[in-house]
């Protein structure tokens, strides 16, 4: 495998590119940053993380990841100061995808005032050898909008088929919108640093950016923690778009959990706060079963 590193440096900071070519075929390859050092607490210099390179085809054992089979967040929805529903975040198995073992997980929320009423619901099928999305299903209401979508991700032929649409390409590495929200968590974050990811998806609206302001310690519902704030930006609509200006904070120690969200939307603000945590049952014994198929 040719590795190389190149580093250019810019007033005010570095930019860092790291290459990763095995077969001539660049992808982002989330084992570069996995495989970094932590960063201690304290501001560090901007700095930008550009990653490309192709996963191995080689069997591989389960990816290290924070998190388990049964693990569940729940959380308190706000509009602003006023309470409107309530958020789940759970890993509900490990699945089979194509022969593959999967985790599955649901991202819900729900809720709204007189006005505006959410009902949204994400489920990803990950890969637990390298973390990357096999199978996606979205079911959006959001006041008048209604759209449900099912993908099939199929990153071994480098296609995506959604239900009722033509094949089209997808990254060799791909992340869904559900997936990027586990995949940070495995990753070292150093407050000031940028990082880029090409891994959408749907190839259009990359890179996905992650820039990590800064740590600080919160009081949410479920107790007080240290967390590190990030800010991920998807080129999509929503939330996560770079108008929609959302942080994220995330427990700052070995799991990672999403303590809290804040987003900035034209009709107000939008925002979810921990309630619960139950950790999940270790990985090692979490049970496979089969995963629904996608209907034809």
């Amino acid at each position: 495998m040719d590795v190389r590193v190149a580093a250019d440096r810019f007033h005010r900071g570095r930019r860092l590119t790291l290459a990763v070519n095995p077969r001539a075929r660049p992808v982002v390859l989330a084992a570069a940053l996995i495989a970094a050092s932590l960063a201690p607490a304290g501001i560090l210099p901007a700095q930008t993380i550009v990653q490309t390179g192709a996963p191995s085809v080689a069997p591989l054992p389960p990816a290290s990841v924070p998190f388990a089979t049964g693990e569940r967040l729940e959380y308190d929805v706000k509009f602003g100061f006023l309470h409107v529903g309530g958020g789940t975040m759970e890993v509900a198995g490990i699945d089979s995808v194509r022969g593959r073992r999967a985790w599955h997980t649901i991202f819900h929320v729900s809720g709204g005032t007189l006005f505006f009423k959410v009902n949204d619901r994400l489920e990803s099928w990950i890969d637990v050898q390298n973390l990357v999305s096999l199978r996606h299903w979205q079911e959006l209401s959001e006041g008048r909008r209604e759209r449900e979508r099912r993908f099939e991700i199929m990153p071994e032929s480098g296609v995506v088929l959604e239900q009722g649409k033509p094949e089209a390409p997808t990254v060799a590495a791909p992340l869904d919108d559900g997936a990027f929200l586990y995949f940070v968590r495995t990753i070292p974050l150093e407050v000031g640093q940028t990082y880029e990811f090409d891994r959408y998806f749907r190839p259009d609206r990359n890179p996905v950016t992650i820039r990590v302001l800064r740590r600080e310690r919160i009081r949410v519902p479920a107790g007080e923690f240290d967390a590190i704030v990030l800010q991920p930006i998807i080129k999509t609509k929503g939330i996560f778009s770079e108008g929609g200006r959302a942080e994220i904070w995330l427990s700052d120690d070995s799991n990672r959990i999403m303590l809290q969200m804040k987003s900035k939307l034209p009709f107000g603000s939008l925002n979810l706060y921990l309630t619960s945590y139950q950790r999940g049952a270790a990985p090692a014994v979490a049970s496979e079963r089969g995963a629904p198929s996608s209907p034809p």
